[in-house]
C-alpha cells in the first residue's frame, strides 16, 4: 500500500512495481533497444479504478533524474481495443530515452544542462482516468490529487527523481480558471509549466530544413505535407510559409480544419487520408497524436515517388518499426521522430534545473539551441546521398558524429 499523508486523496492507492524482465513482457520491443530496462510503478485507485503508470529508465536507488510529459491518456486511446496502460507507459518511455540518446550523440541541449552534467534517463507518466474525472469535469482536482500523491511516493521510494511537463489531455479545470499544468506545478516540485510544443516544433522544422537541404530542395519550391496542426504543428507551418514553402494539412479536428482554410491553407480530412499520401509532396511531417505511419500509411508514402523525405516529432508514430526499412529500401529519408521531437524534453529539463538552481529560465535558448539540428540534418542526409541512399539516416548520423569524436 501506498502510505501518503495528503489527506485530499481519500483510500489509498495501491502501488505494484515491474521489474525490467515484466516490463519486456508487456512490450517485447524493449530488448532490442540500447537501453532495455524499464521499471513500471503501476498505482491503482482502489475505489475509482483509475491507473498511474509511471515507466522509467531510472535504476531504483540511483538518484537519476525520469524525465517525460504527464500523459492524461486521451479517449482515442484507450479505448482502442487491447490498450494496455503500462505498454503506453512503456514505449512513450523508450521513446524519451531515444530523445536523450540523441542529444547526447548530437551534444545538443540548453545551457544549464550543457553546464550541469545531470544523470538523465527517460520515463513517461500516464493516467488513464474515468470520463468524470478528465479535466474539466467534475472530479478532475480529485484526479489530479491521485496523481500527485503517487508522484511523491514514486520519488520517496524508488530513490529516483520525477520531471513531468506538458503532454495530452491537459488543459482548464473544471473551476474554469485553473490549468491542469498549473495545478500540478504548485503541488510537485518536479511539475514543470513551460510549454514544450514551440521548440520542439522548431527542433522539428530544424530538421526538415536539413534534410532537404542535403536532398537540393529549397524551401522556395518545396511542397510539404503537414499531417496534424495542433500547437506544434502550427509553429511548423507558421515557419515553411514563412519561407515560401508550399504547405497542404491532414487535420483531424473540423474547428482546425475551418481555421487552416479561412488562412488560405488546403486542407484534407482524415477520409482523404489516401488521397493526401500520394499528392506530389517533397516532404511529409508528423505531428499528429500517434499511429500516422501506419504500415498501410508506409505504403503509400513509399510508392509515393515524389516523396524525399520524412520526419515529425509525433510520439509512437510508427506502430511497426519495420516501416523505417520499408522507407529506406524506397529511397525516402526517415528521420525517427524523436530524434526530430528532442527539443522538448530539453526545454523541461532545462526549466527543472533552472528552479532547482533559483536561476532564471529563459525559453529562448532552446531555440537557439535548436539551431544546431539543421547542420546535424543536413549533414546526415549529405551522408545518405554521397552513398547512393543506401545507409538509412539514423545510421549515417551515427557515423557522422562517430567520424568526429576521431577527429
Amino acid at each position: 500500500m501506498v502510505q501518503n499523508d495528503d489527506a485530499s486523496l481519500g483510500a489509498q492507492p495501491l502501488r505494484q512495481l515491474l521489474d525490467p524482465d515484466a516490463a519486456q513482457r508487456i512490450e517485447p520491443a524493449l530488448a532490442a533497444t540500447h537501453n532495455p530496462r524499464v521499471w513500471v510503478y503501476r498505482y491503482t485507485h482502489p475505489t475509482t479504478g483509475w491507473t498511474l503508470s509511471i515507466a522509467t529508465h531510472g535504476e531504483p536507488g540511483s538518484g537519476q533524474l525520469s524525465l517525460g510529459g504527464f500523459r492524461i491518456a486521451p479517449d482515442y486511446r484507450t479505448s482502442r481495443p487491447g490498450y494496455d496502460n503500462d505498454r503506453e507507459a512503456i514505449e512513450l518511455a523508450m521513446g524519451m530515452e531515444e530523445k536523450i540518446y540523441w542529444s547526447r550523440l548530437l551534444r545538443i541541449g540548453g545551457p544549464l544542462l550543457r553546464s550541469h552534467p545531470t544523470a538523465l534517463v527517460g520515463g513517461k507518466c500516464v493516467l488513464a482516468p474515468t470520463p468524470d474525472a478528465r479535466v474539466g469535469q467534475p472530479r478532475d482536482t480529485e484526479l489530479l490529487d491521485f496523481a500527485l500523491g503517487c508522484f511523491r511516493d514514486f520519488e520517496a521510494t524508488s530513490g529516483v527523481l520525477l520531471s513531468t511537463g506538458q503532454d495530452l489531455g491537459h488543459g482548464i479545470l473544471s473551476d474554469g480558471v485553473t490549468g491542469s499544468l498549473a495545478y500540478v506545478h504548485a503541488r510537485f516540485r518536479g511539475g514543470m509549466l513551460a510549454d514544450t510544443s514551440k521548440p520542439t516544433a522548431e527542433g522539428n522544422f530544424q530538421v526538415l530544413h536539413g534534410m532537404l537541404r542535403g536532398v537540393g530542395v529549397a524551401f522556395g519550391t518545396a511542397r510539404v505535407g503537414l499531417i496534424g496542426c495542433g500547437n506544434i504543428g502550427d509553429h511548423v507551418l507558421l515557419r515553411l510559409r514563412e519561407r515560401g514553402a508550399g504547405v497542404d494539412v491532414l487535420e483531424a479536428s473540423a474547428p482546425k480544419r475551418a481555421t487552416l482554410e479561412a488562412n488560405g491553407v488546403r486542407v484534407y480530412a482524415p477520409e482523404q487520408k489516401d488521397e493526401f499520401l500520394r499528392l506530389p509532396f517533397d516532404a511529409i511531417v508528423v505531428n499528429a497524436s500517434g499511429g500516422s505511419l501506419d504500415p498501410h500509411a508506409i505504403a503509400l508514402i513509399a510508392a509515393n515517388p515524389h516523396v524525399k523525405v520524412v520526419c515529425g516529432s509525433e510520439n509512437l508514430a510508427m506502430p511497426e518499426p519495420a516501416g523505417a526499412e520499408a522507407l529506406r529500401a524506397a529511397g525516402k529519408l526517415y528521420c525517427p521522430t524523436e530524434l526530430g521531437g528532442m527539443m522538448g524534453y530539453l526545454t523541461a529539463v532545462e526549466e527543472y534545473l533552472a528552479e532547482r538552481d533559483g536561476v532564471p529560465f529563459d525559453v529562448q535558448t532552446l531555440f537557439d539551441a535548436a539551431r544546431a539540428l539543421e547542420t546535424a540534418a543536413f549533414d546526415a542526409a549529405t551522408y545518405v546521398r554521397q552513398r547512393a541512399m543506401e545507409p538509412a539516416f539514423d545510421d549515417a548520423m551515427r557515423a557522422v558524429f562517430a567520424e568526429r569524436d576521431t577527429q
